[in-house]
C-alpha cells in the first residue's frame, strides 16, 4: 500500500501543475494516468499543435508545453504511476481515501484530486468489418509518427481541427492526399479551410465530399478506400494509408461510479474550493462544472491554486495555509530548490523524464 497525501488522478496539463502547486504548500503528490505517458490531451490529440494563450509563452507547441510543466515540477518529486486506471475510491472511516487501480496498486491518501480532462476518450472508429486488421498499420486514428506517410498516398477523413491539421502538415510529405468529409461545411478554424482550399485549387491535394463505405485490400495492407459521393456514386480512391479523425467519445469511465455528484457528465464543484460532493475529493480542469466555468488550459492552472489551499486545509483542519510569493519567500524558495539550506542559489537542473509503471 502507498500512503501519501494527495492522489492526482490525470497527468495532463492541469494535473501536472496540481503538482506544483501542492509542492509549494508541503504537500507530496502521487499521479495516476490511464495512458503511459504524461500530457493528457496535449499529447494524445495535438502534440505538434501551437498553443497560443499560456502566460508569458507567446506559442509554444502541446508537447512543450508539457516537457516545460515537467521541469517546473521536478523540485517536488511527484510519483508517477502511468499506464494505470483507477479502479475504485472508497471514502474511510477516518476520512482518508483508499484507491485502486487496474494494476494493482493500492493507495491511502489524504486527499483525492481528479484532474482528468474530458474523462475516459477513445476516438470514434470507422464502423466496417475490414477495417479492424488495419488499424495501427494502414488505418490509423491518431499521428505518432509523421515520418510513417512520407511518400504514401494517403486519404483523412473528418471535418475539424485534427483533420485540416493533419492534412496542412503532411501535404508537404505525401505522395498524393485526399480530404473526405461528408459535407462542404467544417468545423476546422477557417484559415485552415481556406489554406486547404488553395492546396486543392493549385492541385496538390483533393477534397472529396462524401461518406467512407469501404475499404479494399491487397496483401492484408490498404489499397483503397471507398466513397459514396453526394451524387449517389461511388468512388475508388488508391490510397496506401488512411487517417480517420472523427472526433472522440468522451465518458467518465470508473469515476462515475464514486458517487460524486454530476452534471452533464461533470464532476459538480464548489468555485472556490474545487471540491466535489465529497468532502476531499476534488475536481479540476475539463472534468469540472460550476457557473462560469471556461473550458482552458489557463483557467485549468487558476483552479489548481486554490484546490492546493483547499486540500491542504482538508489535510491540515486548523493549520492556516499562509499566502506567500516564490519571489521573497525563503521556504517556498527552497521547496523549489532554486536556493539552499544557507541561501545560496541552486544551479538549476533539466527536465526529468517520465517511465511508466507497469500496468
Amino acid at each position: 500500500m502507498i500512503s501519501c497525501d494527495t492522489v492526482i488522478i490525470g497527468a495532463g496539463p492541469v494535473g501536472l501543475f496540481q503538482v506544483f502547486e501542492l509542492g509549494l504548500l508541503g504537500l507530496d503528490a502521487h499521479v495516476i494516468d490511464a495512458v503511459p505517458h504524461a500530457g493528457g490531451q496535449c499529447t494524445e490529440l495535438y502534440p505538434d499543435k501551437p498553443i497560443y494563450d499560456i502566460p508569458a509563452v507567446p506559442v509554444c507547441s502541446g508537447r512543450e508545453l508539457i516537457e516545460r510543466l515537467q521541469q517546473q515540477i521536478r523540485p517536488f518529486a511527484p510519483q508517477f504511476h502511468l499506464g494505470h486506471t483507477v479502479t475504485s475510491l472508497e471514502r474511510l472511516a477516518n476520512g482518508r481515501f483508499s484507491l485502486r487501480t487496474s494494476g494493482g496498486l493500492v493507495f491511502d491518501a489524504g486527499a483525492v484530486i481528479i484532474a482528468g480532462g474530458l474523462g475516459a476518450f477513445a476516438p470514434r472508429t470507422l464502423d466496417l468489418p475490414e477495417a479492424a486488421p488495419l488499424v495501427g498499420r494502414t488505418l490509423h486514428y491518431k499521428v505518432a509518427q509523421p515520418a510513417l506517410f512520407d511518400g504514401e498516398d494517403i486519404v483523412i477523413a473528418g471535418g475539424g481541427d485534427a483533420a485540416l491539421d493533419w492534412a496542412l502538415a503532411l501535404v508537404e510529405r505525401v505522395r498524393s492526399m485526399v480530404l473526405v468529409h461528408r459535407s462542404s461545411s467544417f468545423r476546422a478554424a477557417p484559415a485552415s479551410v481556406a489554406r486547404m482550399q488553395t492546396l486543392c485549387d493549385e492541385g496538390r491535394m483533393q477534397f472529396c465530399e462524401g461518406d467512407i463505405v469501404g475499404l479494399e485490400t491487397s496483401d492484408e495492407t490498404l489499397a483503397q478506400v471507398r466513397v459514396r459521393t453526394r451524387s449517389g456514386m461511388v468512388r475508388r480512391i488508391e490510397a496506401s494509408q488512411l487517417l480517420v479523425f472523427w472526433g472522440l467519445h468522451p465518458a467518465l469511465g470508473p469515476i462515475a461510479d464514486w458517487g460524486l455528484a454530476l452534471e452533464r457528465q461533470q464532476l459538480v464543484v464548489d468555485p472556490s474550493t474545487l471540491q466535489t460532493s465529497v468532502p476531499g475529493v476534488f475536481a479540476v480542469g475539463d472534468i469540472n462544472t460550476y457557473p462560469g466555468k471556461k473550458k482552458l488550459i489557463l483557467c485549468g492552472f487558476h483552479e489548481t491554486a486554490l484546490c492546493a489551499f483547499a486540500a491542504h486545509a482538508h489535510r491540515h483542519p486548523g493549520d492556516k495555509a499562509n499566502l506567500q510569493y516564490t519571489t521573497t519567500s525563503p521556504a517556498l524558495q527552497r521547496r523549489l530548490g532554486v536556493r539552499d539550506a544557507a541561501g545560496a542559489d541552486v544551479v538549476a537542473q533539466p527536465p526529468p523524464r517520465l517511465e511508466a509503471s507497469a500496468a
